[in-house]
């Protein structure tokens, strides 16, 4: 390989066809004089366009379509060469690095030698050893494409905001449950909002065994094994619920909030007690209307209850995950949309308050298809004030333009499946932590389960691994008709 030209943070690298590289691969290009190095990633592979090329290629052509026939003549012996020119290629490569005294620095200001640098490949494991990508909790993502294994670190994840996304069926689900699941096998306490009933399993092995994360794994269904006693709910927790999820207005909520004071200081705060304080309440009847209906929307979604006995499972499931790990599933799969919204209010109310108490030390958010039941500018709060509390979020959505910009602008890992629509490509290269070319480039060419992998994990090398495959029982699968 030879270096050809460079242009910004952009190097092209003349490729014959003997040198075999792809998109996604890294070289080093290597100015022993200098004694420095550019690490840069291939992000295109083009023909290169030399001139009198094309015009070779035309003369080879047969005339009219028929094929030429008897000998060609070649006296000088030049057609293996031209034959070599034809079939180089040009390597558009984007520089991620200098590596100079054996310590990598973003700077691309320096120019190597064109004919003294040396172009090799450089393999996945080297270049995390020089990234320092490595750690005392170790998570294997998978295989990469020299059949080495990407390793990231457990703790690139603590306090960051991830994005698994890609199109439909791509795996971004299984890497989901794969980060999950590594996460709890660290101890770490994981809240997983589960929109289509596929988590639940985790704890059992493919063919039907309790696995290690087995006693681990706390699946709740609302209004079945998840309800909520009134009279332990917190006055913020409510008015969450009323204001973002039943939308109740401002004059409503304070009446509601004497209510609620007045019940708590005499002791009767239960459904019934409630319901009555509301139906003799001596306010507008606009006032106690739009009370009286978010009422009946609380008690209609079977939520709450005034039976304690029934009420102290998750509580219960975050003390055991805060002692040992664990991972409390929170199955949305049957549940309606008002009622949805409703329990994820509930979950990070009390999540919030669990953490602003020290009752839990941090919480890692799996949230699936976020956008069906948060409002977007609660989006913003959740990002913004609650990391601040120690909730950290990855979002697993296959609709990236249902997701704020302000939230890929804060992105510190992005998991990147396939995508072959420019409009969601155009979407997710918005991220403040990769450039455009490389997103619109390679995740266009991503083969289903293969990802790419943006960010704080991989030191802000782009890598495409393969993820691997688990023995958990992972559901999820799309129900076929024709199914053997």
């Amino acid at each position: 390989m030879k270096l050809y030209r460079k242009e910004g943070n952009i190097i092209q690298i003349l490729s014959f066809p003997n040198e075999c590289a792809e998109k996604g691969d890294y070289l080093m290009v290597e100015d022993t004089e200098a004694a420095k190095a550019l690490i840069v990633q291939v992000i295109d592979v083009q023909f290169a366009a030399v001139p009198g090329v094309l015009e070779e290629l035309l003369r080879t052509l047969p005339d009219g379509g028929e094929p030429i026939q008897g000998e060609d003549i070649d006296p000088l012996e030049i057609a293996p060469h031209i034959t070599y020119i034809q079939d180089a290629s040009l390597l558009v490569c984007k520089i991620r690095a200098t590596l100079e005294n054996n310590m990598l620095s973003p700077s691309s200001s320096w120019l190597p030698s064109r004919s003294q640098s040396l172009i090799r490949k450089l393999s996945v494991p080297a270049l995390m050893k020089l990234a320092n990508v490595d750690g005392k909790r170790p998570i294997i993502l998978g295989g990469t494409k020299d059949s080495s294994l990407l390793t990231i670190d457990a703790t690139a994840l603590d306090g960051t905001l991830n994005i698994i996304t890609g199109k439909k069926g791509c795996g971004k689900s299984h890497l989901s449950k794969l980060l999950m699941a590594s996460l709890v096998g660290y101890k770490a306490t994981v809240v997983v909002f589960d929109l289509n009933g596929e988590y639940g399993s985790i704890g059992m092995t493919n063919d039907g065994k309790r696995n290690i994360y087995y006693d681990r794994i706390y699946a709740l269904t609302p209004s079945q094994n998840f309800k909520v006693a009134i009279n332990q709910l917190h006055l913020n927790v409510v008015l969450g619920i009323l204001v973002n999820a039943l939308h109740l207005p401002g004059t409503s909520a304070r009446e509601f909030k004497r209510i609620w004071k007045q019940l708590k200081d005499q002791s009767k705060l239960t459904l019934a007690e409630l319901h009555e304080a509301i139906r003799n309440c001596n306010c507008n009847q606009h006032v106690r209307d739009a009370l009286a209906s978010r009422y009946f929307s609380l008690v209609n979604s079977g939520f709450f209850t005034d039976n304690l006995t029934e009420a102290a499972l998750l509580d219960d499931s975050l003390l055991k995950a805060k002692d040992s790990g664990g991972a409390i599933i929170i199955n949305l799969k049957n549940t309606g949309n008002i009622d949805r919204q409703i329990v994820v209010e509930y979950v990070l109310g009390k999540l919030v308050d669990s953490l602003q108490n020290w009752k839990l030390k941090a919480v890692f958010l799996f949230a699936e298809e976020a956008h069906l039941y948060l409002r977007e500018t609660y989006w913003d709060d959740i990002v913004t004030r609650m990391r601040h509390f120690g909730i950290f979020t990855t979002f697993i959505t296959n609709q990236p333009d249902t997701v704020q910009e302000t939230i890929y602008r804060q992105a510190d890992n992005i998991f990147l499946f396939n995508f072959t629509n420019e409009h969601d490509l155009d979407v997710v290269s918005r991220a403040a932590r990769v450039d455009a070319e490389t997103v619109r480039s390679i995740a266009r060419d991503l083969p289903p389960h293969n990802c790419l992998t943006l960010g704080r994990v991989v030191r802000d090398f782009p890598m495409v691994t393969r993820v691997r495959s688990l023995d958990l029982k992972t559901m999820g699968e799309t129900r076929l008709f024709f199914a053997s």
